[in-house]
C-alpha cells in the first residue's frame, strides 16, 4: 500500500492511523519509515488484522532489568491498540554474542546456560506484556534445522565491507583487534529471525539500528514487506551522573551491576531507585513511567520552582515502578522500610545544615561539600572516603568522588557513622 493510497482513506481509519502513529513513535529515535508504518496500520485496520511485532533477546544473562522494560513498555504500546507481539529469545543467537557495542569478542555461552536463563524470561516478560496477545518463540526452532549450505547461502546476502560499516566493527578492524567470523553472521541470523516470523515491526534499543534494518534487506530478498525498523533509547545504569549538562554513563547492565531487575524484591527495587541522581530521574520518568510529557514536565517544573521537594519526586518514580513489577501493597511497603532505615531511624532531626553554592552549573561536587560541610577536613581526606566506601547520601553509598550533586538538592550526607549534614546545593550566582 502506497504513500498516496494512505491518504485516500475512509476518515475514520486515517484518524485511527494518525492516533496510532502518534502513540507509539512517541520516545522512538529511529524509524524506517513512517511511511511503512503507516501503510501496515491502514492494512491491518481494513482487514482487521493485527500486526506482527517483533522482538528479540538474547538469554546471556538471567535477569531481565529495567533497561529491557524500555523497550518491552514500547511493546505493551503495540499490544494496548490491538496488535500481536512476538518476543523471540534467542538461544540460537546467545551461542554467537551480539557484537553490538562491543570493544572485544564475547565469549560463547553453554547451552545449559541459555536454556536456564531462556525460562526465567519466559516468566518475566509477562509482568509487562499481556500473555494473550504474545507469542513466544526460539529462533534454534528454524536455526537447527538450516545446514551448511543454508548458512553459505545466508552469509552470500552481505559483503564484509557492508559489516565493516558497523561503529564497532570498524572501531575493532582499525584498532586492530579481532573480529570473529562467526560474529558477523549475528546480524545476519537476526535479520533471517524476521523472515522466519514475517515481522511487520522490530523494535529494539538504538545499539540495534544496524541489525534491524539487515531484517529488512533480508525481507526484501525473501519476497517479503520489509519491516518497519523501531528503536528506543538505552537507559543509562543507576550509576549514571551530570557533567557538563548531559547524561553520562554506561547502559544499565548486570555485568556491571549498575542494573534493577524487574524481578528483585520490592525493598531492593526502590533503595536503588532511590540512589539515582536527580537528573537522572527525569529520564526513567520519561522512559519508563507510562506519564506523558506533560505530566512530566509540570512535575519537573515543580521541582525546579521548589513547589516540589525532589526526594518526594524520587519516591513517587520509585513507587510506581515497585508498583507495577509487584503491587501497591509492596510498593507501600519499600517506601516505608526505606523511610524507616534513611529517614526515621539512622538520620536525627537536629543535623546541621549547610547551604553550599554550585561550584559550576551542573550543581557542587562531592568533595567540595564534604569540605564545606566539615564532614571531611582536606580533599584529601574526602576523596579517601569516598574511595573507602565511607559517604552516603540520603542513606546509598557513593564511591564516586566525581559525584555532583545539582542545585536545588537537598539530602544528607554521611561519612562514616557519626559524621552527618544536611545539605542544600544552590545554584551559582
Amino acid at each position: 500500500m502506497s504513500q498516496d493510497t494512505v491518504q485516500e482513506l475512509p476518515p475514520e481509519i486515517q484518524q485511527e492511523v494518525d492516533r496510532q502513529v502518534a502513540a507509539l513513535c512517541g520516545g522512538v529515535i529511529d524509524l524506517h519509515t513512517e511511511a511503512d508504518l503507516r501503510s501496515k496500520l491502514a492494512r491491518s485496520l481494513q482487514e482487521n488484522r493485527p500486526l506482527r511485532i517483533k522482538l528479540g533477546a538474547d538469554p546471556t544473562a538471567p535477569d531481565i532489568h529495567l533497561g529491557h522494560a524500555v523497550v518491552l513498555t514500547k511493546l505493551r504500546q503495540f499490544q494496548e491498540l490491538g496488535h500481536r507481539v512476538i518476543f523471540l529469545i534467542g538461544d540460537f543467537t546467545a551461542r554467537i554474542g551480539d557484537p553490538s557495542g562491543k570493544k572485544e569478542m564475547r565469549p560463547m555461552l553453554d547451552e545449559a546456560a541459555i536454556a536456564e536463563n531462556a525460562n526465567t524470561y519466559t516468566k518475566q516478560v509477562f509482568k509487562i506484556l499481556n500473555p494473550d496477545q504474545t507469542e513466544i518463540r526460539f529462533n534454534s526452532e528454524w536455526m537447527g534445522k538450516l545446514n551448511a549450505a543454508g548458512v553459505v547461502s545466508l552469509a552470500a546476502n552481505m559483503t564484509v565491507a557492508r559489516m565493516l560499516e558497523r561503529d564497532d566493527f570498524e572501531k575493532r578492524y582499525t584498532e586492530g583487534r579481532p573480529i570473529g567470523i562467526h560474529e558477523f553472521l549475528y546480524p545476519l541470523v537476526q535479520g533471517y529471525d524476521s523472515v522466519a516470523l514475517e515481522a511487520d515491526v522490530e523494535i529494539g534499543g538504538s545499539d540495534q539500528l544496524f541489525n534491524l534494518l539487515v531484517g529488512r534487506e533480508l525481507q526484501k530478498s525473501h519476497g517479503q514487506e520489509p519491516q518497519v525498523v523501531m528503536t528506543v533509547p538505552l537507559l543509562e545504569g543507576i550509576d549514571a551522573r551530570f557533567e557538563n549538562g548531559k547524561i553520562v554513563g554506561a547502559k544499565m547492565s548486570k555485568s556491571l551491576g549498575n542494573y534493577v531487575g524487574i524481578e528483585e524484591a520490592p525493598e531492593a527495587q526502590f533503595g536503588k531507585l532511590m540512589s539515582i541522581s536527580d537528573p537522572l530521574m527525569w529520564r526513567y520518568y520519561r522512559l519508563l513511567s507510562g506519564k506523558s510529557s506533560t505530566e512530566i514536565d509540570a512535575m519537573q517544573k515543580g521541582v525546579e520552582e521548589e513547589t516540589i521537594h525532589p526526594m518526594a519526586a524520587k519516591k513517587g518514580l520509585a513507587h510506581l515502578l515497585v508498583q507495577r513489577f509487584h503491587s501497591p501493597e509492596a510498593a507501600d511497603r519499600a517506601q516505608q522500610d526505606f523511610e524507616t532505615r534513611f529517614s526515621k531511624r539512622e538520620i536525627p532531626t537536629d543535623l546541621p545544615e549547610f547551604e553550599i553554592e554550585a561550584t559550576v552549573d551542573d550543581g557542587a561536587g562531592l568533595i567540595h561539600i564534604l569540605r564545606e560541610a566539615k564532614l571531611a577536613s582536606s580533599g584529601k581526606e574526602a576523596r579517601r572516603s569516598c574511595q573507602q566506601g565511607a559517604v552516603r547520601i540520603e542513606g546509598e553509598k557513593i564511591t564516586d568522588p566525581n559525584y555532583v550533586l545539582t542545585p536545588g538538592s537537598q539530602v544528607v550526607v554521611q561519612v562514616g557513622r557519626r559524621k552527618m549534614a544536611r545539605i542544600t546545593v544552590i545554584a551559582k550566582s
